[in-house]
């Protein structure tokens, strides 16, 4: 198992080399809507690592592959598509082997605000359930701003959004160890920011949930139950 870990991270490390190498020249507009936009499993499992052990698992079903990767995919495609049909106001995705899920900060926040509405605290109560459902999965909660403002003073904002969802998903009984947060300012657009339709896109909370070492385990002995 320690061997396979192994070569798990050496995988996903040398494709990240090679996409981040290929998009060195381009702006960070374009990085971002490619990195926001989940461009391969793989990548997904770099950057998570960078914001830590939470985002490992992005590319860990096609590393595994067989009947262990297609059994974990199958895990990770019940679980998007019932935070799909029970979570509100949020995107859901299907990112190589991880789930992405995003939520405009407009609905999570007030303006220039970190502390979550009524609404939003609904909606993170129903998916904090859903999480109890699948606990063989971890979390990368980030976030996002526009590019109004001081940069600084947007990544403590970015830093301090994704604190508060990882704090309220912690009182609903969702386990700390599962999640790491990381505040990117207006490093990753996923729209121009240029009018008011894409600043609105790019503030945002995104949640990536990834196999945690458990699950990948359980798929190599046939133990997931389909």
């Amino acid at each position: 198992m320690k061997n396979l870990k192994s070569m798990k991270s050496v995988f996903a490390q040398i494709l990240g080399a090679v996409f981040l190498f290929s998009c060195a020249s381009w702006n960070n507009t374009e990085k971002g809507v490619a990195i926001g936009g989940g461009t391969g499993g793989a990548i997904g499992a770099v950057i998570g690592n960078k914001s830590g052990e939470a985002g490992k698992g992005a590319a860990i079903g096609a590393i595994v592959g067989g009947a262990a990767g297609a059994a974990i995919g199958i895990y990770m495609d019940k679980q998007a598509k019932k935070i799909e049909d029970e979570v509100k106001d949020a995107e859901v995705e299907r990112v190589g082997e991880a789930i992405k899920l995003t939520f405009d900060s407009g609905i999570l926040f007030g303006f220039d605000s970190f502390s979550l509405t009524p609404q939003a605290q609904e909606n993170i109560m129903k998916f904090a359930e859903i999480l109890k459902e699948y606990p063989d999965t971890d979390l990368s909660i980030e976030g996002h701003t526009d590019n109004r403002g001081a940069y600084n003073y947007n990544l403590d904002l970015s830093e301090k959004r994704a604190a508060s969802v990882r704090n309220y998903l912690k009182m609903q009984g969702i386990e700390d160890p599962r999640m790491v947060t990381i505040g990117y300012s207006f490093d990753k657009p996923v729209a121009s920011n240029e009018t008011d339709e894409g600043r609105a896109k790019n503030r945002r909370v995104e949640i990536l949930i990834t196999a945690n070492d458990e699950l990948v385990e359980k798929a190599e002995k046939g133990e997931i139950k389909n």
